[in-house]
């Protein structure tokens, strides 16, 4: 499947870029150039950093169960966002001619961004009740309860289980805070 991909990337450059070099109209090869590189400069240094950050803060403050669910919905928002740019910033109409953007993009942009988080939030509405549920055996482990050396049977760390698979291994924080005792 990988290989099939590649191929129609391959495909689709060459075409784009047989049409640069044979298009009958002449082309301006700097001002293309420049804005290649701008994209490509625009990518690297503002979109991909940004990716990173939000990443970042998923893996933060966002539970395992939930992340894939908000990352998805981001996905799908920025693309639609990004894709639909032209049209609810307004361009490309003409101020005497109404028909050339016929429609409200902006109400229809937040009608679909609307649509898509209300479907995240149901999915992670039901992975919710799925999980109270049916909760995850805690993995038992020993752990030192005091300063004397003390074992005890309580749950030193839990593991989620999303879809059949183990999504996050949890551990107790009280384990790991708790002072020995003088």
């Amino acid at each position: 499947m990988r290989v099939l991909l590649v191929c129609a990337g391959l495909a689709a450059l060459g075409y784009g870029l047989a049409g640069l070099f044979t298009h009958p109209r002449p082309v301006n090869l700097p001002n293309s150039t420049r804005w290649l590189a701008g994209g490509v400069l625009v990518h690297d240094l503002v979109l991909v950093p940004a990716t990173m950050l939000v990443g970042l803060a998923l893996a933060r403050f966002v539970s395992a169960p939930y992340r894939a669910v908000v990352q998805g919905a981001l996905i799908v928002s920025a693309s639609v966002a990004l894709m639909c740019l032209p049209l609810w910033l307004g361009y490309g109409g003409t101020p005497g001619n109404p028909t050339t953007n016929p429609l409200p993009y902006r109400r229809n942009l937040a009608l679909v961004l609307g649509a898509v988080w209300a479907g995240a939030l149901a999915i992670m509405i039901i992975r919710a009740v799925r999980r109270q549920r049916s909760p995850g055996d805690p993995v038992r482990g020993r752990r030192i309860s005091g300063g004397e050396g003390e074992l005890d049977d309580e749950p030193a760390a839990a593991v989620d289980v999303v879809d059949g698979h183990a999504a996050a291994v949890r551990l107790d924080d009280a384990a790991h805070d708790r002072q020995p005792e003088t």
